[in-house]
Protein backbone atom coordinates (compact mmCIF):
# COMPACT_ATOMS: atom_id res chain seq x y z
CA UNK A 1 0.00 0.00 0.00
CA UNK A 2 1.01 3.59 -0.68
CA UNK A 3 0.45 5.87 1.87
CA UNK A 4 0.42 9.83 2.39
CA UNK A 5 0.49 10.78 6.13
CA UNK A 6 -0.16 14.42 6.33
CA UNK A 7 2.38 15.17 3.29
CA UNK A 8 3.61 19.13 3.80
CA UNK A 9 5.82 21.01 1.34
CA UNK A 10 7.06 24.77 1.84
CA UNK A 11 9.74 25.56 -0.65
CA UNK A 12 13.19 27.71 0.67
CA UNK A 13 11.38 31.11 -1.66
CA UNK A 14 8.18 30.82 1.28
CA UNK A 15 5.75 28.94 -1.02
CA UNK A 16 3.34 27.03 0.86
CA UNK A 17 2.78 24.06 -1.86
CA UNK A 18 1.23 21.43 -0.34
CA UNK A 19 -0.80 21.47 3.40
CA UNK A 20 -1.35 17.81 5.44
CA UNK A 21 -2.10 15.63 2.19
CA UNK A 22 -3.06 12.59 3.29
CA UNK A 23 -4.13 9.57 1.32
CA UNK A 24 -4.01 5.22 1.45
CA UNK A 25 -3.51 3.94 -2.35
CA UNK A 26 -4.38 0.37 -2.38
CA UNK A 27 -2.33 -1.72 -4.78
CA UNK A 28 -3.66 -2.04 -8.09
CA UNK A 29 -5.44 0.83 -7.49
CA UNK A 30 -5.94 3.88 -10.07
CA UNK A 31 -6.18 7.34 -8.66
CA UNK A 32 -6.28 10.78 -10.68
CA UNK A 33 -5.67 13.69 -9.00
CA UNK A 34 -6.76 17.41 -10.48
CA UNK A 35 -7.08 20.64 -9.27
CA UNK A 36 -6.66 24.06 -10.69
CA UNK A 37 -3.40 25.38 -11.60
CA UNK A 38 -1.25 25.85 -8.43
CA UNK A 39 -2.64 23.36 -6.34
CA UNK A 40 0.07 21.37 -5.58
CA UNK A 41 -0.43 18.36 -8.06
CA UNK A 42 3.23 18.13 -9.63
CA UNK A 43 4.46 18.84 -5.93
CA UNK A 44 2.75 16.05 -4.41
CA UNK A 45 3.75 13.88 -7.56
CA UNK A 46 7.45 14.62 -6.96
CA UNK A 47 6.95 13.83 -3.29
CA UNK A 48 5.68 10.59 -3.67
CA UNK A 49 8.36 9.85 -6.30
CA UNK A 50 11.19 10.80 -3.39
CA UNK A 51 12.59 13.62 -6.01
CA UNK A 52 11.18 16.07 -3.46
CA UNK A 53 12.00 15.82 0.35
CA UNK A 54 8.73 16.81 2.33
CA UNK A 55 8.67 19.40 4.58
CA UNK A 56 6.58 17.10 7.06
CA UNK A 57 4.98 14.69 6.69
CA UNK A 58 5.36 11.04 5.36
CA UNK A 59 5.39 8.67 2.00
CA UNK A 60 5.58 5.19 2.90
CA UNK A 61 5.28 2.22 0.62
CA UNK A 62 4.74 -1.11 1.67
CA UNK A 63 5.69 0.28 4.85
CA UNK A 64 9.04 1.75 4.07
CA UNK A 65 9.76 5.56 4.04
CA UNK A 66 10.46 7.43 0.22
CA UNK A 67 12.68 9.96 0.72
CA UNK A 68 14.53 8.97 -2.70
CA UNK A 69 14.34 7.57 -6.14
CA UNK A 70 13.20 4.01 -5.58
CA UNK A 71 13.23 1.19 -7.86
CA UNK A 72 9.51 0.46 -7.21
CA UNK A 73 8.84 3.77 -8.28
CA UNK A 74 8.35 4.17 -11.73
CA UNK A 75 7.56 8.27 -13.46
CA UNK A 76 6.44 9.65 -16.80
CA UNK A 77 6.58 12.86 -17.71
CA UNK A 78 4.46 15.22 -20.05
CA UNK A 79 7.56 15.29 -22.20
CA UNK A 80 8.86 11.46 -22.97
CA UNK A 81 12.27 12.68 -22.37
CA UNK A 82 13.89 9.50 -24.81
CA UNK A 83 17.55 9.66 -24.95
CA UNK A 84 18.16 11.40 -27.99
CA UNK A 85 21.76 9.10 -28.57
CA UNK A 86 19.55 5.68 -28.11
CA UNK A 87 17.73 3.83 -30.48
CA UNK A 88 14.28 3.14 -28.97
CA UNK A 89 15.04 -0.02 -28.26
CA UNK A 90 18.31 1.04 -25.92
CA UNK A 91 15.52 3.46 -24.90
CA UNK A 92 13.43 1.13 -23.21
CA UNK A 93 16.08 -1.10 -21.84
CA UNK A 94 17.54 1.61 -20.40
CA UNK A 95 17.02 0.99 -16.80
CA UNK A 96 17.77 -2.68 -17.20
CA UNK A 97 21.60 -2.87 -17.09
CA UNK A 98 21.41 -5.66 -14.21
CA UNK A 99 20.08 -8.02 -15.91
CA UNK A 100 21.48 -10.52 -17.97
CA UNK A 101 21.45 -9.55 -21.51
CA UNK A 102 19.01 -12.09 -23.40
CA UNK A 103 16.01 -11.11 -20.47
CA UNK A 104 16.83 -7.82 -21.15
CA UNK A 105 16.51 -8.22 -24.86
CA UNK A 106 13.41 -10.68 -24.06
CA UNK A 107 11.62 -7.76 -22.29
CA UNK A 108 12.50 -5.22 -24.20
CA UNK A 109 11.70 -7.27 -27.58
CA UNK A 110 7.98 -8.27 -25.70
CA UNK A 111 7.26 -4.61 -24.24
CA UNK A 112 7.78 -2.74 -27.90
CA UNK A 113 5.19 -5.38 -29.21
CA UNK A 114 2.87 -4.38 -26.34
CA UNK A 115 2.73 -0.58 -27.35
CA UNK A 116 2.83 -1.70 -31.04
CA UNK A 117 5.95 -0.36 -32.10
CA UNK A 118 8.11 -3.29 -32.93
CA UNK A 119 9.17 -1.84 -36.48
CA UNK A 120 10.91 0.74 -34.91
CA UNK A 121 12.91 -0.78 -32.22
CA UNK A 122 16.06 0.49 -34.20
CA UNK A 123 14.93 3.60 -34.95
CA UNK A 124 16.09 7.66 -33.01
CA UNK A 125 13.51 9.11 -30.67
CA UNK A 126 13.51 12.34 -33.53
CA UNK A 127 12.08 9.70 -35.82
CA UNK A 128 8.94 9.51 -34.12
CA UNK A 129 5.55 11.22 -33.53
CA UNK A 130 4.64 12.22 -30.39
CA UNK A 131 2.23 10.18 -29.64
CA UNK A 132 5.10 7.37 -30.78
CA UNK A 133 6.87 8.63 -28.35
CA UNK A 134 4.78 8.68 -25.27
CA UNK A 135 4.17 4.53 -25.97
CA UNK A 136 8.05 4.26 -25.75
CA UNK A 137 8.15 6.40 -22.24
CA UNK A 138 5.27 4.02 -20.91
CA UNK A 139 6.98 0.89 -22.24
CA UNK A 140 10.08 1.91 -20.45
CA UNK A 141 8.41 3.18 -17.88
CA UNK A 142 6.23 -0.42 -17.17
CA UNK A 143 9.50 -2.44 -18.27
CA UNK A 144 11.22 -2.69 -15.13
CA UNK A 145 7.95 -3.41 -13.86
CA UNK A 146 7.26 -0.88 -10.68
CA UNK A 147 5.36 -1.52 -8.14
CA UNK A 148 3.93 2.56 -8.20
CA UNK A 149 3.40 4.50 -11.37
CA UNK A 150 3.22 7.88 -11.34
CA UNK A 151 2.22 10.00 -14.67
CA UNK A 152 2.34 13.92 -14.52
CA UNK A 153 0.05 15.21 -17.15
CA UNK A 154 1.38 12.41 -20.06
CA UNK A 155 -0.90 13.04 -22.51
CA UNK A 156 -1.64 16.66 -21.99
CA UNK A 157 0.38 17.95 -25.01
CA UNK A 158 -1.41 15.16 -27.65
CA UNK A 159 -3.87 15.76 -29.84
CA UNK A 160 -7.35 14.85 -28.62
CA UNK A 161 -7.41 11.38 -30.89
CA UNK A 162 -3.76 10.27 -29.44
CA UNK A 163 -4.74 11.12 -26.15
CA UNK A 164 -8.29 8.74 -25.90
CA UNK A 165 -5.84 6.13 -28.42
CA UNK A 166 -3.15 6.40 -25.10
CA UNK A 167 -5.20 6.19 -22.39
CA UNK A 168 -6.74 2.96 -23.89
CA UNK A 169 -3.44 1.53 -24.33
CA UNK A 170 -2.23 2.62 -20.72
CA UNK A 171 -5.39 0.76 -19.58
CA UNK A 172 -4.36 -2.40 -21.52
CA UNK A 173 -0.85 -2.21 -20.48
CA UNK A 174 -1.85 -2.14 -16.44
CA UNK A 175 -3.92 -4.98 -17.00
CA UNK A 176 -0.92 -7.13 -17.38
CA UNK A 177 0.75 -6.73 -14.03
CA UNK A 178 -1.65 -4.08 -12.20
CA UNK A 179 0.79 -1.73 -10.81
CA UNK A 180 -0.68 0.97 -8.86
CA UNK A 181 -1.16 4.16 -10.89
CA UNK A 182 -1.04 7.60 -9.53
CA UNK A 183 -2.47 10.35 -12.49
CA UNK A 184 -2.02 14.04 -12.39
CA UNK A 185 -4.22 15.47 -14.87
CA UNK A 186 -6.29 18.78 -15.76
CA UNK A 187 -8.60 16.64 -18.12
CA UNK A 188 -12.01 15.72 -16.12
CA UNK A 189 -13.19 13.11 -18.50
CA UNK A 190 -9.59 11.89 -18.37
CA UNK A 191 -9.71 11.51 -14.67
CA UNK A 192 -13.19 9.56 -15.41
CA UNK A 193 -11.89 7.38 -17.89
CA UNK A 194 -8.90 5.97 -16.03
CA UNK A 195 -9.53 6.35 -12.28
CA UNK A 196 -10.88 4.07 -9.11
CA UNK A 197 -10.66 7.35 -7.14
CA UNK A 198 -10.58 10.86 -8.40
CA UNK A 199 -8.98 13.18 -5.67
CA UNK A 200 -9.56 16.89 -6.14
CA UNK A 201 -7.25 19.40 -4.63
CA UNK A 202 -7.50 22.55 -3.93
CA UNK A 203 -4.88 25.61 -3.80
CA UNK A 204 -2.84 27.89 -1.58
CA UNK A 205 -1.61 25.71 -0.02
CA UNK A 206 -2.99 22.33 -1.92
CA UNK A 207 -4.57 20.35 0.03
CA UNK A 208 -7.27 17.43 -0.40
CA UNK A 209 -10.83 19.13 -1.20
CA UNK A 210 -13.11 15.92 -2.14
CA UNK A 211 -12.92 12.04 -3.15
CA UNK A 212 -14.88 10.66 -5.54
CA UNK A 213 -15.08 7.18 -6.26
CA UNK A 214 -15.39 6.38 -9.98
CA UNK A 215 -17.28 3.24 -9.77
CA UNK A 216 -18.16 2.30 -13.93
CA UNK A 217 -17.12 -0.95 -15.02
CA UNK A 218 -14.14 -0.94 -17.62
CA UNK A 219 -14.12 -0.35 -20.27
CA UNK A 220 -15.87 2.56 -20.02
CA UNK A 221 -18.07 3.98 -22.16
CA UNK A 222 -17.72 7.82 -22.92
CA UNK A 223 -21.49 8.39 -24.26
CA UNK A 224 -23.09 6.82 -21.30
CA UNK A 225 -25.44 8.93 -18.77
CA UNK A 226 -23.72 7.67 -15.86
CA UNK A 227 -20.06 8.64 -17.46
CA UNK A 228 -21.25 12.12 -18.11
CA UNK A 229 -22.33 11.78 -14.18
CA UNK A 230 -19.22 11.36 -12.89
CA UNK A 231 -17.91 14.00 -15.15
CA UNK A 232 -20.33 16.42 -13.80
CA UNK A 233 -19.55 15.45 -10.16
CA UNK A 234 -15.46 16.40 -11.12
CA UNK A 235 -16.57 19.21 -12.24
CA UNK A 236 -19.01 20.61 -9.75
CA UNK A 237 -16.02 19.42 -7.08
CA UNK A 238 -13.71 21.58 -9.06
CA UNK A 239 -15.87 24.68 -8.67
CA UNK A 240 -16.22 23.64 -5.29
CA UNK A 241 -12.86 23.69 -4.46
CA UNK A 242 -12.20 27.36 -5.31
CA UNK A 243 -14.63 28.56 -2.90
CA UNK A 244 -13.23 29.59 0.46
CA UNK A 245 -16.29 29.40 1.93
CA UNK A 246 -16.79 25.75 1.29
CA UNK A 247 -14.94 23.36 3.94
CA UNK A 248 -12.23 21.00 2.97
CA UNK A 249 -13.03 16.88 2.27
CA UNK A 250 -16.76 16.90 1.57
CA UNK A 251 -16.51 13.43 2.02
CA UNK A 252 -16.36 9.98 -0.42
CA UNK A 253 -18.73 10.29 -2.84
CA UNK A 254 -19.57 7.82 -5.29
CA UNK A 255 -22.84 6.44 -7.40
CA UNK A 256 -24.40 4.28 -4.78
CA UNK A 257 -24.33 8.27 -2.73
CA UNK A 258 -26.42 10.85 -3.20
CA UNK A 259 -26.35 12.60 -7.07
CA UNK A 260 -26.69 15.94 -5.31
CA UNK A 261 -25.29 18.15 -8.37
Amino acid sequence: MLQLASVTKVYPNGVHALERFSAEIQLGEIIAIIGGSGCGKSTLLRAIAGLDRTSAGTVTLDGEAIAAPHPKVGIIFQEPRLLPWLTVADNIGFGLSELPAAERRERVARALERVGLTEKAKVWPRELSGGQAQRVAIARALVAQPEVLLLDEPFSALDAFTRKDLQDHLLDLWADTRPTLVLVTHDVEEAVVLADRVLVMRPHPGRLFEEITINLSRPRDRNAPLFDQFKRHVLTALDRSLDRTVPDMQGRRDAGGGLWW
